[in-house]
């Protein structure tokens, strides 16, 4: 690793890449270096590069693998976005070559580096109120829609493309569920069985009116207390609602010393790098457990 800054390759471009150049310019300790994929020889350079420390991959899901395995073959740490990928033949290969090189593989699961969703993940590990009985999530946006303005073409499902970040928070606060149902087509609810009797729903949709900005959120009930989470998504930081409402007092805000997640995860990845943080928060086995009930899903659909 370079002496005195960790050099980091930012593969692509869109809302996600300019969102990661932009965390890694609030770090003194690192320089981004952006590369477009589709410049195959610079990229080839890039992995080759002896001055690269890391590689992080912000481009569409079905090519996360490629370019991965590639990095880590040469000796790079890699950060990916989510989902990690669409098949698990192809994570359980990142996760593979990252073993085979020693080196480091991290997968961008936001939700754990906003305060709310870390709030409620200290309270479940307290027993603040009792048990965590119920969790209720959504993601709600129109990138399905063909007259969408912010339409991707190359997102695919929403239970890999939304849910993955929802399951993810369930595997977290929950554990692993023991029976999966759905059903929806564009839209679509999960419902995750626990062996002890809870529950929790998780709902993406691609299908929204274009008029509607992208919503995301939780409810998570507890034995003696509710906590609800609402995001809403148009120019600029998302405007946020997170209330607590207990006994018979009407629900009231929770206040939190919030960051960018984006900059708390890619922190979180340079300390991990310098050996300066724990990476299994953030690391490529708790994705695949994420893809395997995306999955899960998509079988209980049919699909």
């Amino acid at each position: 690793m370079s002496q005195c800054r960790t050099r980091i390759a930012l593969l692509g471009a869109g809302a996600m890449g300019r969102a990661h150049a932009a965390a890694y310019a609030t770090m003194a300790d690192v320089e981004p270096i952006e590369v477009p994929a589709r410049d195959e020889a610079r990229v080839r350079a890039v992995l080759t590069s002896r001055d690269i420390d890391a590689v992080d991959i912000c481009l569409p899901s079905a090519v996360h693998a490629r370019f991965a395995i590639a990095a880590l073959a040469r000796g790079k740490h890699v950060f990916c976005e989510t989902p990690m990928a669409l098949s698990l033949d192809e994570a359980r290969a990142m996760r593979d070559a990252a073993r085979a090189a020693g080196r480091l593989l991290q997968v961008g699961l936001l939700m754990r580096s906003v305060a709310a969703y870390r709030h409620v993940k200290e309270l479940t590990e307290a027993g603040t109120h009792g048990r965590l009985l119920g969790l209720s999530t959504w993601r709600l946006g129109s990138y399905l829609r063909p007259e969408a303005p912010d339409r991707k073409p190359h997102y695919g499902d929403p239970t890999t493309e939304l849910m993955t970040f929802d399951l993810d928070v369930a595997n977290w606060l929950m554990g692993k569920p023991a029976r999966v149902a759905a059903a929806g087509t564009g839209e679509i609810t999960a419902l995750l069985g626990y062996a002890d009797g809870r529950h929790a729903t998780i709902a993406a949709s691609g299908m929204m009116p274009v008029g509607m900005p992208f919503t995301a959120g939780f409810r998570a009930l507890f034995e003696t207390a509710c906590f609800e989470l609402q995001q809403i998504f148009e120019a600029g930081p998302p405007r946020t609602t997170f209330t607590i409402a207990d006994g018979a007092t009407p629900p009231r805000p929770v206040p939190l010393e919030d960051g960018n997640p984006y900059e708390i995860e890619l922190r979180r990845f340079v300390d991990c790098i310098a050996g300066r943080a724990d990476p299994g928060l953030l690391d490529a086995d708790r994705a695949i457990e994420a893809l395997t009930l995306s999955l899960d899903i998509q079988h209980a659909l049919g699909a």
